[in-house]
């Protein structure tokens, strides 16, 4: 019997579809947000760049990207869309974001339990093959990459 791959989600259908047009303007797509709110939806593409992010170059990514969800009609009804930059407290998407923040404070929340709790807030220790390791009071958890539903750094103030 013949496995059939997963459904990517919208998050990353989103993301494959637009990687190459942020690209092609210069930028890293960071990643996306997608948020199904009944009839109307949102879209938030994050974006970054070797010197940062202007809101210029958020409205210059954010008419390309536009034109391209638009003629791919790949969000179904109503929708904005949000172009920003990752921020301060920026949200982590994939496995190869989380090396340049170890040491840093982050949150990360699964989609199910482990171990009675689905929020964790820690020092981020690294990744071990396909897990987080991170630091809670004096338990290092190892969570699978793909069970945490969210991941955002904690700014330092």
């Amino acid at each position: 019997m013949e496995k059939k791959p997963p459904v990517a989600s919208k998050d990353q259908q989103i993301t494959e579809l637009l990687q190459p047009t942020v690209e092609a303007m210069g930028f890293d797509l960071w990643g996306v947000e997608y948020l199904s709110q009944g009839r109307h939806s949102l879209a938030r593409v994050y974006i970054d760049g070797p010197d940062g992010i202007t809101v210029d170059d958020c409205a210059a990514v954010s008419e390309q990207v536009s034109g391209v969800l638009d003629v791919e009609d790949l969000i179904s009804g109503e929708y904005t869309l949000e172009v920003s930059s990752p921020g301060v407290d920026r949200l982590l998407f994939r496995p190869e974001q989380f090396p340049g923040y170890v040491g840093e404070t982050v949150e990360l929340r699964l989609r199910t339990a482990f171990e009675g709790r689905r929020k964790f807030t820690g020092i981020l220790k690294g990744l071990e093959g396909e897990d987080v390791v991170i630091r809670v009071d004096d338990h290092e958890y190892l969570l699978p990459h793909g069970s945490i539903e969210k991941a955002r750094v904690q700014p330092r103030i």
